[in-house]
């Protein structure tokens, strides 16, 4: 496949954005004051190239062109936007900033706080045919017992796993020793996509919220819609962290981090013109042709589940006309909750619920 370096291939939407560092925050989000990196009327779309942290952090080396080139990627092979933000003087500190690299805010024209942005996923595509899965001490599910060497049995700081992609073909292969791989499903999405949260502070990439972010659900991807509730005047939207594939719960750490070129569509509703797709949401929710997504947040994963349910609840009774009792029920019997991820301090739950189990949404 082609790199889809900055400025070069197919742009397919309206305006197109570079990952350069002016377009770029390091491990924390856009605040109100921050100007944007473009200005759109609603109803319009937008190409953001976006990059991977994987092979830019610090535990890394901060060194793209070493990292991959240990893996055997050619320096053309490596993307030149990773390159200039890794020579820039950006400054980063993991513990206070999150991992993750954001292109944005992006201005809305007529967005104001009590609307909701309509986020549609048109199109991601793969800019290398490449990616990474780590796993860093300290945290992921397992924090503290792993990720551990398999020979010492001894902690380690750091295992990530380099992984090729099949672009064509949709899959990645993990390989290890002698002739042994693993081979699964490419299926993108962006892991964090979001609106400017109204705060001077610029906060953590890592942990999701009300303003989005952070999410890291894997049934937003190509095809799919989100919703959220606009915060600051022009909702100032940004994307990042953007994955080839994540198995739900993200255990280790990370999915498998790729970066992606995404289009989307950005189209500012009022309330009353969202609620018959939305209902009264005061948080992220999403939906594809086939379901209905609602999402549940807590740094308990019990709390998170509860959450969704009483969402789900929500969407049910909102949207579809369906009494709180029976789509209690009805969410035991035929709801599925998943767990989003684990491993962003704020944890996830999402339910997918069946449009075609509600005749009137067929």
């Amino acid at each position: 496949m082609p790199i889809l370096q900055p400025n070069s291939g197919e742009r397919l939407g309206d305006h197109y954005v570079a990952a350069d560092v002016k377009s770029l925050t390091w491990g924390r989000l856009p605040t109100p004051g921050r100007d944007p990196i473009l200005t759109i009327a609603s109803g319009e779309t937008v190409t953001v190239d976006t990059i991977s942290h994987e092979g830019l952090m610090e535990d890394q080396g901060r060194d793209p062109l070493t990292y991959f080139a240990s893996h055997g990627v050619a320096a053309g092979d490596v993307l030149e936007d990773l390159v200039e933000l890794a020579a820039s003087d950006v400054v980063h500190t993991r513990g206070p900033d999150g991992p993750h690299v954001v292109t944005g805010p992006i201005r809305v024209e007529g967005a104001k706080p009590g609307d909701i942005l309509k986020i549609e996923y048109l199109d991601l595509t793969p800019r290398v045919p490449y990616g990474v899965v780590s796993s860093r001490h300290g945290l992921g599910c397992l924090a503290g017992e792993r990720p551990v060497d398999d020979e010492t049995g001894e902690a380690v700081r750091i295992i990530s796993q380099f992984c090729t992609a099949d672009i064509d073909n949709h899959t990645a292969t993990m390989a290890w020793g002698e002739n042994r791989r693993i081979t699964f499903p490419l299926s993108p999405f962006m892991g964090l996509s979001g609106v400017t949260a109204n705060t001077d502070v610029a906060l953590n990439t890592i942990p999701p919220g009300a303003h989005g972010g952070n999410l890291d659900v894997r049934d937003l991807g190509q095809g799919s819609t989100m919703y959220l509730p606009v915060q600051v005047e022009g909702a100032g939207y940004y994307m990042g962290d953007p994955h080839f594939a994540q198995g739900n719960g993200e255990v280790s750490l990370t999915a498998l981090e790729a970066s992606l070129r995404t289009t989307v569509r950005l189209t500012v509703l009022s309330a009353a013109q969202s609620f018959p797709s939305t209902g009264r949401i005061d948080g992220p929710f999403g939906e594809s042709d086939t379901h209905w997504i609602a999402l549940g947040l807590d740094r308990d994963l019990d709390e998170a589940m509860k959450s969704c349910v009483r969402e789900a609840i929500r969407i049910l009774s909102e949207v579809a006309f369906v009494p709180e009792s029976i789509a209690y029920l009805y969410l035991s019997a035929a709801g599925d909750f998943v767990v989003s991820q684990v491993v962003d301090d704020v944890k996830g739950v999402h339910c997918l619920i069946r449009k075609a189990d509600f005749p009137a949404w067929v």
